[in-house]
């Protein structure tokens, strides 16, 4: 296993059979889980100050809810903060001949990488537009199909390429190049579904804690040809790593959270919130879970909906259907607080990967 930790503990167990422990993927999930968490709350201090420090603050729409008025100034792109500490966590903990792990690190970092210029360019150089849309989507488009045709070229089993119909065991659709469309689908719906969804202090992060964990399940459950088997789930070798980074996902955003709670004293910027939608995006593709991981998400789902819907309606009626969106702020000009909002979304999100994880044995 090409991980330094893992194999000083190899290296060790030879004169201490007690460090072989280190060798369960179980533990190195809770080791990586635990690392990323520790690393946010203890990196979060200085990058707030350094933040503050640059001036780097949010900008607030006046045309927005009143209430984000007292938010005007607040520290911005500490999606950093979790990227840093999911990436020195996986880096650690992880198995890194694992073509998987690979993978989400990859996309993870390239999605935050054009979250943090759209970021830069509006709250350093204070471009109201940031990343023109037309080449955010341009890079979204590249590395999202990029990774998409490379898990396709590189499928082992035809079942890595099918689509898996929650609740049923036997149905699932052999989509053989489409697999490519739906992949870059879901890395770059579920990249800008976070991305829309992050406008309330934690209410995205939450959520993105909690399916990640659940992904995680999936994803041990998945590699794990005898836990596949009796769970009548596809079996995809060495997905069960993919618990690593998902444990990393848990810990790092946990730490961000401690931040980010209301009244938050960081934001995590697109730089954040791109970069995380499409590593849940990415981890529900290889786990075949697609069709779940949009249960698990459906508040992410909702809001993009919210956000079409309004703007469909105003160009064809020229009527709004919300008071705003997306969805959670029509919530805020109803007059509902907005820890109310965050609290109850959370709620529903629980609810939705609950049922997610039903489908494991639901068949």
């Amino acid at each position: 296993m090409c991980n330094m930790l893992v194999w000083l503990a190899d290296y060790l167990s030879q004169y201490y059979h007690g460090f072989q422990v280190f060798q369960y993927l179980t533990l190195r999930a809770i080791l990586s889980t635990l690392t990323a968490l520790c690393l946010a709350l203890l990196i979060g201090p200085a990058m707030i100050r350094r933040l503050t420090f640059y001036k780097v603050g949010q900008m607030i729409r006046l045309n927005g809810p009143q209430t984000h008025l007292s938010k005007a100034g607040t520290p911005t792109m500490g999606g950093a903060l979790i990227l840093v500490a999911i990436a020195a966590s996986v880096l650690l903990w992880g198995n890194l001949n694992n073509r998987y792990l690979w993978l989400v690190l990859i996309v993870t970092s390239g999605f935050g990488l054009i979250g943090w210029v759209d970021d830069y360019r509006k709250l350093v150089l204070k471009n109201s537009r940031g990343l023109p849309a037309r080449w955010k989507y341009f890079w979204q488009t590249i590395i999202g199909s990029s990774a998409a045709w490379f898990l396709f070229i590189s499928a082992q089993t035809p079942v890595e390429t099918q689509l898996v119909i929650p609740f049923f065991k036997n149905i699932v659709i052999e989509l053989g190049v489409w697999y490519v469309l739906l992949a870059y689908l879901v890395i770059v719906g579920s990249s800008n579904a976070v991305n829309l969804t992050d406008g309330l202090d934690g209410l995205a992060i939450m959520p993105t804690v909690m399916i990640a964990a659940a992904l995680g399940i999936f994803a041990y459950s998945c590699g794990n040809i005898s836990f596949a088997n009796y769970l009548w789930i596809p079996y995809v070798k060495g997905a069960g790593e993919i618990i690593i980074f998902c444990g990393a996902i848990v810990g790092a955003g946990l730490g961000f959270l401690w931040f980010n709670t209301y009244p938050a004293q960081v934001f995590m910027g697109d730089v954040g919130s791109l970069a995380l939608g499409a590593a849940l995006g990415t981890v529900a593709i290889i786990v075949r879970q697609e069709l779940v991981f949009m249960i698990m998400g459906g508040i992410f789902v909702i809001e993009t909906l919210s956000v079409i819907l309004q703007v469909a309606s105003f160009k064809l009626t020229g009527k709004r259907i919300f008071r705003m969106a997306p969805l959670h702020h029509h919530f805020e000009l109803k007059g509902w607080p907005e820890p109310k909002i965050i609290v109850r979304f959370w709620i529903i999100t629980v609810i939705l990967v609950l049922i997610g994880l039903a489908t494991l044995k639901l068949r």
